[in-house]
């Protein structure tokens, strides 16, 4: 019997140490330092222009982390304004303290630092950066991450020979600072480039360089696609070569061949290119929906798939894409677009084991996206209500004040529209663990793209014309994808579910960078009564202060925070936590010394 016990007690102990040595050679601390400054060199058009980067470059550098790494971003704010950084798509579960958007953060002052913390929490997939303050995004400072699957968890296609970022985006001609201070003043402004990883349209005379992917013929690999413009929706497509659509937004999807994608701003797709054809050059495309922009206009970003035998460059026109008026074309693409239910997540189940087939819905947020003129100045509006920023974050005033004197909660409906437009403070309140319908208006004559932080949504439905109760009847419930940005096309509407499960202050805001400046936001707030910090972390240790919670009385501002580097290891280097490691030691140390007790 004593022998079975001590048996007993090496199994128990080597169970607890398999699962805990998994757990550190499954995830791990990314350190990353970054710089964030202005370059008037670059000049991606020739414009003479402020281009911001980090650490020297644009776009911004990659993150590339696993399934439930720790990334650590020390942020050094070289620029002569404030800044945040938001991580769009990663869901920042329970830790809405890092999500680096106005309502949960107070800026990083110019000359100071600042770390984020963030888990990349159970998600796969492609995701991107920027800047989410004041405009900035139209300066660049945006870049690529990557969430790569865990070895224990396969995904459902073979291994690519090689992966590419593509950050592609409409660009102006001018300052950020000019065209913020235009839209101050009333005067819109559109982009009038299109750049592909910060460089200009192959052939054209004002493009500094041009982008371009070297392939081998035969193997195939994996085009990371993201959005990280300000207004154009864009056509992406690869002369002579398919695309295989296989994620979106931390979400596989039923795998389809396509001639050509519609990828609108803020939203990001994986696709599968095999390079099949001859040894040559191919033109690479992406020209903007409701647009009549020609293959030689700046608006049409062109870069090259260069085969590394090639001795032929790209010849003929460019690939033809579908009619940019042609909303009939976007929907149906936008419907074939499916969940996989059958494939693994980022957890050891398939995706389809949490799905929508018979939610019982708890709320309706219905919010319609239009415009109006407050105080004499043009103004983007969510249910006839303009964003108006606080001094004080809301999630600051939420966890010290319970909101006193920074908002207040519901004081606007969150499905009709206020009767006189106004501008001020738009905090909505989302039942905890209750699903949620939110559908989405568009009264503009643009395509809308509306993100939800700190969740993925299902796309139940989306249409032309007047959303009615009666549209629920051609909702998808069955295998709905869930991401987190869905277009709204030019009058007409789009139905996301979501499950409110993750405690914080979250923004929902239009992904138009213009729209979303102007006030085409709102907050929503999660709240979970239960003090456990296991369901919603505590405010980080350096958290900044500002507003009404000023570390000091406003004559004496407080001292900036000190310009120090995260100590070693170095910034760019995967590395398991000493604490965890420390934790593995001593749970050893305990299990020997419990079994040479007994």
């Amino acid at each position: 019997m004593a022998s079975s016990g001590l048996q007993m007690k090496f199994v128990t102990c080597s169970i607890v140490l398999l699962v805990l040595f998994v757990t550190i050679a499954t995830s791990a601390d990314i350190f990353l330092d970054w710089r964030v400054s202005l370059d008037f060199n670059i000049k991606p058009v020739s414009s003479d222009q402020p281009v911001i980067t980090i650490n020297g470059m644009f776009p911004g550098p990659l993150i590339n982390a696993t399934t439930n790494d720790h990334i650590h971003v020390n942020v050094f704010n070289d620029l002569d304004e404030p800044l945040l950084f938001t991580w769009n798509g990663i869901q920042q579960r329970l830790n809405s303290w890092q999500d680096g958007v106005s309502g949960t953060n107070c800026p990083i002052q110019p000359g100071t630092n600042w770390t984020y913390v963030f888990e990349t929490k159970d998600q796969i997939g492609t995701f991107f950066y920027f800047p989410s303050i004041n405009f900035l995004k139209a300066g660049g400072g945006f870049g690529p991450i990557r969430v790569n699957n865990r070895s224990v968890i396969s995904v459902p296609f073979p291994k690519p020979e090689a992966e590419f970022d593509l950050l592609i985006g409409d660009w102006y001609n001018s300052s950020y600072k000019d065209i913020r201070s235009r839209l101050d003043s009333m005067d819109i402004v559109s982009p009038s480039w299109m750049l592909i990883n910060g460089k200009g349209p192959y052939m054209n005379l004002f493009s500094k360089s041009y982008e371009t992917f070297k392939v081998t013929q035969g193997k195939t690999y994996l085009l990371r696609i993201s959005n990280v413009g300000t207004a154009w929706s864009f056509n992406f497509r690869i002369q002579n070569h398919q695309l295989l659509l296989v994620e979106t937004e931390g979400s596989y999807v039923n795998q389809i061949n396509l001639e050509s994608l519609d990828v609108h701003v803020g939203q990001s797709y994986s696709v599968l290119v095999t390079a099949n054809q001859n040894a040559a050059d191919y033109y690479i495309v992406a020209s903007p929906k409701m647009s009549n922009a020609t293959q030689n206009n700046s608006l049409v970003g062109i870069a090259m798939l260069h085969y590394d035998n090639s001795t032929t460059q790209a010849n003929g026109s460019l690939p033809s894409g579908p009619d940019p008026f042609d909303l009939e074309f976007s929907i149906s693409q936008a419907n074939s677009i499916r969940w996989n239910l059958t494939t693994g997540a980022a957890r050891p189940n398939p995706q389809g084991t949490f799905n929508v087939t018979n939610v019982t819905i708890s709320q309706t947020l219905i919010l319609q996206a239009s415009t109006a003129t407050i105080d004499r100045s043009p103004r983007y509006t969510v249910n006839n209500v303009s964003y108006l920023t606080p001094d004080t974050p809301l999630k600051l005033a939420d966890h010290f004040s319970n909101s006193s004197g920074v908002y207040q909660l519901d004081a606007y409906s969150k499905n009709a529209s206020n009767v006189i437009a106004v501008r001020d403070v738009f905090v909505a309140s989302a039942v905890h663990k209750g699903w949620a319908e939110i559908v989405l208006k568009n009264t503009l004559t643009t395509i809308d793209a509306w993100h939800l932080d700190g969740y993925s949504f299902f796309v139940v439905g989306l249409g032309e014309g007047e959303w009615k109760e009666e549209s629920r009847s051609s909702y998808n419930l069955f295998d709905p994808v869930a991401r987190s940005t869905v277009q709204v096309f030019p009058g007409g509407w789009s139905a996301v579910y979501v499950y409110p499960d993750n405690p914080g202050m979250w923004n929902l805001r239009s992904q138009n960078l213009q729209s979303w400046y102007l006030g085409q936001e709102l907050y929503v707030r999660v709240y979970d009564p239960d003090p456990n910090p296991a369901k919603e972390r505590p405010p980080p240790q350096n958290l900044l202060l500002c507003g009404k919670f000023q570390p000091s009385a406003p004559s004496s501002p407080p001292p900036p925070a000190p310009l120090v580097s995260p100590p070693p290891p170095s910034s760019k280097a995967y590395n398991s936590h000493t604490t965890r490691s420390l934790i593995a030691m001593i749970t050893t140390a305990i299990c020997f010394l419990c079994i040479g007790f007994h």
